[in-house]
């Protein structure tokens, strides 16, 4: 076999190869075994015809294009090897030119990696915003927990803002009772906005056995996105009282035993969320900067599928999980159609881009990923989606995505050591040293510019244990 390499552009090349005629008998064998297996002619046992009797009854041609196919993939990948070709996606392959008996030559178009140089970035100077922690922040910090406690008496009154009512709801759609538009014994806190639009206004002012009708916009369910008559029945009104601040409800809700021991705590846990904002805001910043410095050329049509991709997930999945469509989502974020498709495909870009640096760096500095690396990105990896890290690392091996785990967690090694080199300094001029927070965290971005930085798991977390203090 021969090949030849032309670069077409410099993210997609040519390849051209010639295949003489006595390389193909393996695949013509195989193609033989296969025909034979698949088929039957009197007189013969299955499998056990001969090869002119298969040319004779389905064509010589058949076999032959049997031959190509099986053959096509594995001179193509030699050819990619020879050419020490970093290939993205799969080829265009052109058959130029085959006769029986004759030399095989085909084409094969694809995209590859671009060749990066990546430039000193030691110089890199980003700044985040200062850790300061607010009385307000504290203080809301205390009133979200102060919720968690609240208790619920049943009152004889009108429902107004903040009491939680039991509600019987009955959802119409062109006047017809939607078989899971009925619900009953629903507690909803007026004023939270956690169930329909439109059922704060109609359940304030009324009295328990009081009944409206309004109308909404489904979230979910089968007539998700679809404006439904919603009756509704208030069976309990319940005003909500929050426990008084004071040593007992430290004692209450946390392992202190003083109000001003959890004051402190909460002051604490509010300084590790800033601290863990700041590391997030120096990876994003630090990111921007070393894509700033590198010339990336982007494969046309990786970039194109890339969009696609996002186009269809958010088409297929969030917008029939939150009941959208294209109209309800552009008014609620305020764009027009062609200014989303404009900030889909600068993101699409900017995570293209950001995987190929980080992955030349990976290359560049040699880094490698260890298992406990690995199992403790699966860990988070399967917190984040609701799976149990058994369930969630069955369903990588599976699918074949170890490799995929790989690289996030390898890229993060890379894109921590540009953000060890950078100086980051606060709004007030002071360097921060983010040592410790990668410490905690352990990884920083992930694989592409959309994925979380481990700063915002870690960041929830305090959210969390600050809830549960």
């Amino acid at each position: 076999m021969k090949s030849a390499v032309e670069t077409l552009n410099p993210t997609r090349v040519r390849l051209t190869v010639e295949v003489p005629f006595e390389e193909l008998k393996p695949s013509l064998d195989a193609a033989y075994k296969k025909i034979n297996q698949q088929v039957t002619v009197p007189g013969f046992r299955k499998g056990k015809i001969p090869a002119r009797v298969i040319d004779q009854r389905f064509g010589r041609g058949a076999v032959l294009e049997e031959a190509i196919n099986d053959a096509l993939p594995k001179f193509y990948t030699e050819a990619v090897n020879e050419g020490e070709l970093n290939v993205l996606g799969q080829p265009e392959v052109d058959i130029t030119e085959f006769n029986d008996g004759e030399e095989l030559k085909f084409t094969a178009e694809v995209d590859i990696r671009p060749v990066i140089e990546i430039p000193d970035y030691s110089g890199i100077e980003v700044t985040v915003d200062a850790l300061e922690v607010s009385d307000e922040d504290v203080e809301k910090s205390m009133d979200q927990l102060r919720e968690r406690f609240a208790s619920t008496t049943v009152v004889e009154r009108a429902a107004a803002d903040g009491d939680v009512v039991v509600v019987d709801l009955e959802a119409k759609v062109d006047g017809e009772v939607l078989e899971d538009g009925v619900a009953k014994g629903v507690s909803y806190t007026i004023g939270s906005g956690q169930l329909l639009d439109g059922i704060d206004e109609a359940v304030t002012g009324l009295e328990a056995g009081g009944s409206a009708t309004f109308t909404s916009e489904l979230k979910g369910g089968s007539a998700a996105g679809q404006a439904a008559e919603v009756k509704v029945d208030v069976t309990s009104v319940q005003s909500r009282e929050l426990p008084e601040l004071d040593d007992d409800f430290a004692q209450l809700a946390s392992e202190f035993d003083t109000l001003e021991e959890l004051r402190a705590d909460a002051v604490k846990r509010q300084e590790r969320i800033k601290q863990y904002d700041q590391a997030t805001q120096a990876q994003e910043k630090v990111l921007d900067a070393l894509l700033e410095l590198v010339e990336i050329p982007l494969p046309e049509k990786l970039l194109n599928d890339e969009i696609e991709t996002r186009t269809h997930n958010l088409e297929h999945h969030q917008f029939p999980a939150l009941g959208l469509d294209w109209d309800t989502f552009l008014e609620r974020e305020g764009k027009t159609r062609e200014e989303y498709d404009a900030e889909i495909e600068s993101q699409a870009k900017k995570g293209i881009k950001t995987q190929f640096v980080l992955d030349e760096l990976v290359s560049k500095e040699k880094l490698s990923v260890n298992q406990e690396e690995l199992t403790e990105h699966l860990m988070r990896r399967a917190a984040s989606s609701g799976m149990s890290p058994d369930q969630f690392a069955q369903a990588v091996v599976e699918g074949g995505q170890v490799p995929l785990l790989v690289g996030e967690v390898a890229r993060g090694k890379a894109l921590a050591l540009v953000v060890e080199a950078a100086t980051v300094k606060d709004t007030n001029g002071e360097v921060v040293d983010l040592e410790d927070e990668e410490d905690e965290t352990g990884e920083t971005v992930e694989a592409s510019s959309e994925t979380p930085a481990a700063g915002d798991e870690a960041k929830d977390e305090a959210k969390k244990d600050g809830a549960e203090a």
